[in-house]
């Protein structure tokens, strides 16, 4: 192997990696480049309402209508550079958690070792591995001494992998099982080891996932597919409005160039102008308030993405549990479980029988279990600066908590019985022993290992009672009951032992030993996550877990969570590949009703997602491990674990969780559906004001009026005035429900029946009433300027009045203080102000057609706007049982 690669014993010459290393380039992980600010900002033109306002500004330049067409410009402009700066600002805060990992390497060149970055490592290095190092890159073994690895972030598997240098694999043996093999991302959980690097960044196994999402395609998320579907009804609607009337005048005789005029005013009434700059400031403010609850937003529009998933497949290790082995059960031979609380590294807990505390016999019988357990251990816990540290293979430290629950420190045992020798644990074996003693008393031997194992080394067990014949069969039975619940079981035994003074400790020693008992070990679910899931239970999200740990182990954690209960639930690994040869439809199948997915390999989680897409789900995937990479990049919305995640589910992800909790995603769910609620309320303020202004526009050309509003009036109005309030709209708080709805169902189009009725009310009652003003006014024998300008305040009334009607879509107005949002009552009031403003400004006034009003007539005119208030309370009293 070191010819292979031109390297030997004593490692490369630093002239040799330095060359090396500018062949094969830096041990990094692929990145995508980030986008400029110049593609950053010509994206923001990238949508179809942005086309259809192009081509308004387009024709309003033809026709030399200079004002609308710069309104136009101005607030496509604006709209541009909003969400510039806001992608641009994630895109800096994701980078920013990027540069917090860097990983160090201990290497071996011109036969002296220190440490490098880990991407100045070039194939043929030797590295040094200890115990809670993080393996550099892939690495063909040399040498080996109790290594264990914790590939939990690669395979998925929540338990160390026992390596062995010495073994001679096949090239077909798969990932999991390459015992010779340490893999870049993966943390050494115990021993030390030497090996040869073999392979580095894109090369890597953690590098080909990450070639394998550079090169997916992405899906749209459901915001953007329902902005699709609404701005193309929306086109057309305005297209078949503008092409009917156009007829239907030049039928009547009107000039081509005043047709066209009216038309330019139609298509300005009917597209919501303020539609894209309200959309990006409301997922602005998601963004925002997500990042105060520990959800960095890589991608503006996954604030509403997370909102509208209803189906989570979350990654079990580190996400749903805590990646900690725990005890959670003691079984003394032949006597009821005790139960073991507290969950995680700190020794926090207690001991207990299931109805109370244990018996002082119990308490003798439960310390000399706990004293094999933390004197037959390589691993280490204490207290450092006030804060529980710990090494070593999570199994050990594992034991080591248990023992302080008990009361019992390693350190104090150690002080009383040295060790004097040791069996290390080797997968093997199945087993590991210590043997301790002093001068003043005979040496212990203390061993831990499978049940089967152990057992075969003892003929006694430990009772309350004393030490009695061993009973195989029925502690065979407590073992058996302990699995089925899924727990990881070890066995516990003691005996005294005498040796001669030139026979040294080995395995045929072991014999005659007392049976302790059984811990069961449990990777414990975090403390919040059964809480985060029911919440998404209550919001109509479903969750799946997709793990590479065993399907009882699995199913034991689901039923903790409330997840699944039985096995039908389960779908497996090699389920999925024997569906796979049945075709997509036989893999629909197995998911539609799987609420656990086990033993299965990173490429499945990509088959699951898809399948749930095909099957019609918006789906989210969350988790922490390069094994999640891929299926995180297909999903509509990937969710990965900043802190103790890998670079490469970061990289692929839509939302990073920075504080790596479970609870996080509901966080994001509840503020990304107030941000779809907002986006909603935003919609129907500017639609129905626009579809006011239709139905004013429609019945004056019915009865041969003139236009009510001139073209720079309805672009003030719809770009000013209402842009002021749909703006100050969107920072509108959550309503308390959010949380107890269904989300929306995927075909579900914005313009639903609710807002559709609510629309159509809206406008008739508004445009009918500012015709009916304007008629009368004309009738009276007012100047059409007059007239127009009244119609115009009238319609700022309106809007001002209707911003509060849109706060909700079912609750009374009234039942919403204005002070809950100061922004949208400040906001009022200022988009009153700045149209009273404009009517007292000359320039600006010559150019709208304006002129100041009494305040008799300005509240005459307020009165008249007050009666859609009560129109719509009477609608959402109505209907409140039917939506």
């Amino acid at each position: 192997m070191l010819e292979d690669l031109n390297s030997s014993t004593h490692g490369l010459t630093t002239g040799e990696a330095a060359f090396r290393l500018s062949r094969v380039g830096p041990n990094v992980l692929p990145r995508v480049p980030p986008s400029s600010l110049a593609v950053l900002f010509l994206r923001q033109f990238l949508s179809p309402l942005i086309y259809i306002l192009l081509a308004a500004a387009l024709v309003s330049m033809l026709l030399e209508e200079w004002s609308d067409a710069l309104f136009i410009t101005l607030v496509l402009l604006l709209n541009a550079a909003i969400g510039t700066a806001q992608e641009y600002g994630a895109q800096r805060s994701a980078d920013a958690l990027q540069g917090l990992v860097r990983t160090r390497a201990r290497v071996v060149r011109s036969k002296e070792a220190f440490e490098v970055d880990a991407e100045d490592l070039v194939p043929g290095d030797l590295v040094l591995l200890e115990e809670g190092s993080k393996v550099p890159a892939d690495v063909r073994l040399l040498s080996s001494q109790s290594l264990s690895v914790d590939e939990s972030l690669l395979t998925g598997e929540s338990l160390p992998v026992s390596k062995d240098a010495d073994a001679v694999l096949s090239a077909e043996t798969s990932l999991g099982d390459r015992i010779n093999m340490a893999y870049a991302g993966s943390l050494v959980a115990r021993g030390r080891g030497r090996g040869l690097v073999v392979a580095t960044g894109l090369s890597t196994e953690v590098g080909s996932l990450a070639s394998t999402l550079m090169q997916g395609e992405e899906v749209k998320p459901p915001l953007i597919l329902r902005m699709e579907r609404f701005t193309f009804r929306v086109a057309l609607a305005v297209g078949v409005a503008v092409a009917a009337i156009f007829a239907v005048q030049i039928y009547r005789g009107f000039s081509l160039s005043e047709v066209f005029l009216q038309s330019v005013a139609l298509a300005v009434s009917a597209i919501p102008e303020g539609l894209p700059v309200a959309l990006t400031v409301a997922l602005a403010i998601g963004m925002r308030r997500m990042s105060r609850r520990n959800v960095i937003v890589r991608r503006l529009v996954a604030v509403e993405s997370l909102g509208s998933c209803n189906f989570i497949a979350s990654d079990k290790t580190g996400t749903l549990t805590m990646n900690q082995l725990t005890v959670r059960r003691v079984i003394p031979p032949g006597a009821a479980e005790w139960r073991v609380s507290g969950e995680g590294t700190v020794p926090l807990g207690s001991v207990e029988r299931s109805d109370g505390p244990l018996q002082p016999a119990e308490e003798i019988q439960l310390r000399r279990l706990c004293r094999t357990a933390a004197l037959c251990n390589e691993g280490f816990l204490g207290l450092r600066d006030g804060e529980w540290v710990h090494n070593g293979d999570m199994v050990d430290v594992a034991l080591l908590v248990l023992a302080h629950k008990a009361g019992m420190s390693q350190q104090d045992l150690l002080a009383e019985q040295p060790q004097v020798d040791q069996i290390p644990f080797e997968s093997e074996r199945q087993f590991a022993a210590t043997l301790n003693g002093s001068d003043s008393a005979a040496a212990v031997v203390h061993v831990k290992g499978a049940p089967e194992r152990v057992m075969g080394m003892c003929r006694f067990m430990a009772s309350l009672e004393g030490d009695c014949p061993l009973n195989r069969e029925m502690l065979e039975g407590q073992a058996q009951d302990l699995a089925q619940a899924g727990y990881r079981i070890l066995a516990l035994a003691s005996g005294e032992l005498h040796l001669g003074p030139d026979q040294a400790f080995s395995e045929e020693h072991l014999q005659g030993l007392t049976f302790l008992g059984l811990v069961g070990m449990i990777d414990p679910l975090r403390p919040e996550a059964r809480g985060a899931v029911a919440a998404c239970r209550d919001a109509g999200v479903q969750v799946a877990m997709v793990t590479g740990d065993h399907p009882v182990t699995s199913l034991a954690i689901a039923r903790e969570l409330n997840l699944a209960y039985t096995m039908d639930q389960v779908v497996t690994g090699p389920d999925l590949r024997e569906a796979e040869a049945s075709g997509e439809g036989e893999i629909d199948a197995l998911t539609a009703h799987a609420r656990v997915f086990a033993r299965v390999e990173p490429r499945q989680k990509l088959d699951i997602v898809r399948s749930l897409i095909r099957q019609g789900h918006l789906v989210a995937v969350t988790g922490d491990g390069a094994n999640d990479a891929p299926a995180l990049r297909a999903a509509h919305v990937g969710v990965a674990v900043g802190k103790g995640g890998t670079d490469v589910a970061r990289e692929s992800s839509d939302i990073i969780i920075t504080d790596d909790n479970f609870a996080s995603i509901v966080a994001g769910i509840e503020e990304g559906r107030i941000g779809y609620g907002n986006i909603r309320k935003v919609i129907f303020l500017l639609i129905s004001t626009g579809a006011a202004e239709i139905v004013l526009f429609i019945l004056a050309l019915a009865t041969n009026l003139p236009l009510p509003l001139v073209a720079v009036q309805l672009l003030w109005l719809n770009l000013v005035t209402n842009g002021i309030q749909d703006v100050a709209l969107a920072f509108e708080p959550g309503e308390g429900d959010e949380m107890k709805r269904r989300p929306h169902p995927t075909q579900e189009p914005i313009f639903n029946r609710l807002m559709l009725e609510r629309v159509v009310l809206s406008a008739l009652t508004i445009g009918l009433l500012a015709f009916g003003a304007y008629r009368w006014m004309l009738d009276q024998g007012w100047e059409l300027s007059e007239a127009r300008n009244s119609t115009v305040l009238l319609m700022v009334l309106f809007e001002n009045v209707q911003v509060f009607n849109s706060r909700s879509e079912l609750r009374s107005a009234f039942r919403h203080s204005p002070l809950q949002n100061p922004i949208l009552l400040f906001g009022t009031i200022a988009a009153q102000l700045v149209h009273i403003g404009a009517m007292y400004t000359p320039w600006l006034s010559g150019v709208l057609e304006l002129q100041p009003v009494s305040f008799v007539h300005w509240a005459q005119l307020l009165g008249i706007a007050l009666i859609i208030l009560i129109f719509m309370e009477v609608y959402k009293a109505a209907s409140r049982g039917r939506f």
